[in-house]
């Protein structure tokens, strides 16, 4: 049997380009044929339920009727003030269950991600009088003192500097999926996604210069960490952020990664549950293995399937993880006795040698991510091995076109 892939255009047709009198639908997907020398009745495919979907795969509006493109109210750009001393606003019913931060940088166009882990950190800004985390989200009808803001000067019109071109042209090298609302990056191994202590460059950052001429800059959906390459979602509007987010916490995104482990897994499927916690040290922080109780403690799981094996000392491994904890697929498979190739916190396996040839660096994959789109259809994204991954596999004789299956894992 045929196996098909659903794949998206990643750069959508101009309006003039799209006849009118049709609907407005991205072009048909790409068709992926069997394997090479591949049997019937061979490997099933990556997702419980897909066969349907497959042979009927669903088209999304790109580009819906022009009625459907005004921006709803929530989306409206909020003047920012220059906050010179102490003030105190109310949370309005568009800004209903924003995070702080997300709050903040609505609000004040310009202000670093540092700035504001800073503020909120140590307790400068609160919320009815209360510290607050900068995750944590706001009411409708809460008020927020916010202390006198240092703010970047938005950098709307006018040319772009020198820098500012070359990291517009480093961020389209990266993308893989585009429209007016979502951006898809294929994030490369070693560059991190937001700033931190000794941290000058960040996705996070790279993303100032997309700023449209309100000053809005687009958002970050979720994150992967600094070593793993692949798919990271992007908002470009409030509009987005505000329903991909929705899409996260309701777990109605699919993420599937790509990782190689020493030994063999057993069972070659398997389902791996466990809280963890972060723990702390003065050189580092890595997340335990936790109790159901403990503080700090959260539940996290993971579903693991073998796609091929090298030798049985090398095994090719696809992940799904239905939670987004931190460091969650590096933590668990170190738990089934299987830390992931090149994994400098979490590969705990003793006088273990790496093969000839491989580099010692992170083999973790966000390999494909699906996840509706706020204007109607299916976003379905796929990211390419990185370099160091790709020379391993070639390494190894492993197939990076075949199928990873992954069966009886629930969208929830």
């Amino acid at each position: 049997m045929s196996r098909r892939i659903k794949r998206m255009n990643p750069k959508p047709r101009s309006r003039d380009e799209r006849d009118e009198s049709r609907p407005h639908q991205a072009r048909g997907a790409k068709k992926a044929g069997p394997r090479p020398g591949g049997k019937p009745g061979g490997k099933p495919p990556r997702f419980a339920g897909e066969r349907a979907e497959r042979r009927a795969p669903e088209r999304i509006e790109r580009r819906p009727p022009k009625a459907a493109l005004e921006r709803p109210a929530q989306e409206k750009s909020i003047e920012p003030l220059l906050p010179t001393k102490v003030q105190t606003v109310k949370v309005t019913a568009d800004e209903n269950n924003m995070r702080v931060d997300r709050f903040l940088e609505a609000r004040f166009p310009g202000l670093s991600f540092s700035h504001i882990q800073r503020v909120v950190r140590k307790g400068e800004l609160r919320v009815d009088g209360k510290r607050v985390d900068s995750k944590d989200r706001l009411e409708e009808g809460q008020s927020v003192r916010i202390p006198p803001l240092k703010l970047d000067a938005p950098k709307v019109g006018g040319e772009l500097s020198e820098a500012a071109q070359k990291t517009l042209k480093a961020l389209k090298e990266m993308t893989i999926y585009e429209d007016d609302d979502v951006l898809v990056l294929n994030k490369p191994a070693g560059l991190a996604v937001q700033g931190g202590s000794g941290m000058t460059r960040h996705i996070d950052q790279m993303l100032e210069v997309m700023r449209d001429a309100k000053g809005q800059k687009p958002r970050l959906v979720h994150r992967i960490d600094r070593e793993t390459s692949g798919c990271l979602l992007v908002a470009k509007t409030r509009f987005a952020a505000s329903h991909l987010t929705g899409a996260f916490r309701s777990r109605s995104a699919r993420k599937v990664y790509w990782a190689l482990v020493p030994g063999l897994p057993k069972p070659k499927q398997g389902r791996i549950s466990t809280f963890l916690a972060k723990e702390e040290s003065e050189d580092d922080t890595i997340m335990r293995i936790a109790q159901h109780g403990d503080e700090g403690a959260s539940h996290a799981v993971t579903y693991y399937a073998v796609v091929e094996t090298a030798g049985n000392k090398l095994t090719w491994v696809s992940l799904k993880p239905v939670t987004g904890r931190t460091h969650q697929l590096r933590a668990h498979m170190a738990h089934i006795g299987h830390p992931i190739l090149g994994d400098p916190k979490y590969f705990n396996i003793e006088n273990w040698q790496l093969p000839g040839g491989l580099q010692n660096r992170l083999h973790l994959l966000a390999r494909r991510i699906v996840i509706p789109h706020p204007r109607g259809g299916v976003i379905d994204a796929t990211a390419p091995l990185p370099p160091h991954m790709q020379q391993s596999w070639n390494l190894l004789g492993l197939d990076a076109s075949r199928f990873d299956p992954i069966e009886n894992a629930p969208e929830e």
